[in-house]
């Protein structure tokens, strides 16, 4: 008994040795606006002067919150800006990942294509509309928008098929008609505005939560988070592009542009990033009861087998930093 619980006692050991070893960090987000806050710290070099010089950084990009998750629990990615629907969905069967800070509010809206005659959220009632992709945060904050006029999608029963799409490709799918309204994240609402005859039903301050709509926050998987100063490098860097961004705001819409076309080989529209910028808000406040109301949407839908999200914060060090 006693040489089990020594030799338990230094296995457990190593592991912590190994966490502290960590010799590089994983940061991932996604190439939109969104996520704005990761992409002018690492253009600005708010990362690489946190983090001290035995770290190497490395940067990971994905199209959609599904694989993010997927990318974190096989460690590609340690720490990254996601929105908090998938991190719900996942959180519940393994909670091994947490919310560290927030990151942007709003940046989301409801368009809907010309040909569909859809002029209030009751006339979403028998249409088909895209989201990013199912239990994306767009595809939460669509069911609470919907529960407010005592609409369901079809998969709960109701009349409002969802179909998901990559915003990319959404103003395609209204010029051909195979969608009438869409859920999505900026740029894309409003490129469908001005390059598809889309129409702003919800603004961001009006859709789900309003201005308190949760889209993007920090999230860091355990074995990261048992490095402190690690995270709170990342914090400080994450709160110095926060406070950037809200100083320059229009040398931070230059940095997307930047940076996207880097990674992409497109430029997205400088007046299509200055309407989306005013239709978020970077922060570090993370709205606990929004996201508490999110994850019961999420079990409702059949998501998640429950809405129990005790633990998922871990907000001390983004406090003590403040």
């Amino acid at each position: 008994m006693l040489l089990t619980v020594f030799l338990l006692s230094i296995l457990a050991a190593c592991g912590k040795e190994s966490e502290a070893d960590i010799k590089e960090v994983n940061i991932g987000y996604f190439p939109n606006l969104t996520h704005i806050t990761t992409i002018v710290a690492l253009e600005n070099g708010y990362f690489k002067e946190a983090f001290s010089d035995d770290i190497e950084i490395k940067t990971k990009t994905v199209s959609n919150g599904g694989l993010f998750m997927e990318a974190m629990a096989t460690k590609s990615i340690d720490v990254g800006t996601v929105g908090p629907g998938p991190l719900l969905n996942i959180f519940v069967k393994d909670p091994r990942y947490h919310i560290i800070s927030g990151a942007v509010n709003g940046g989301a809206v409801l368009v809907t294509s010309d040909h569909s005659n859809i002029s209030s959220l009751k006339d979403l009632d028998g249409k088909k509309v895209a989201i990013p992709v199912i239990g994306s945060t767009q595809d939460v904050m669509l069911r609470k928008a919907l529960q407010e006029v005592d609409l369901k999608p079809t998969t709960n029963g109701g009349t409002v098929e969802l179909f998901a799409a990559a915003p990319a490709d959404t103003a395609t799918l209204f010029i051909q008609k195979s969608v009438d309204a869409t859920a999505t994240q900026e740029p894309w609402g409003y490129i469908l505005e001005s390059q598809a005859d889309g129409n702003l039903l919800l603004d961001w301050e009006s859709f789900a939560w309003g201005k308190d709509s949760t889209n993007t926050v920090v999230v860091a998987r355990e074995g990261f988070l048992e490095n402190d100063e690690l995270t709170k490098a990342y914090l400080t860097a994450h709160m110095k592009a926060v406070q950037f961004i809200e100083q320059h705001p229009e040398e931070s819409q230059e940095l997307v542009i930047h940076h996207i076309k880097e990674l992409t080989g497109k430029e997205i529209d400088k007046e299509e990033v200055e309407v989306a910028f005013s239709r978020l808000q970077v922060t570090t406040l993370v709205n606990e009861q929004v996201i508490q109301e999110m994850a019961t949407i999420s079990e409702e839908a059949g998501y998640a087998k429950s809405a129990d999200i005790d633990g998922l914060f871990r907000l001390e060090l983004l406090e003590s930093l403040e």
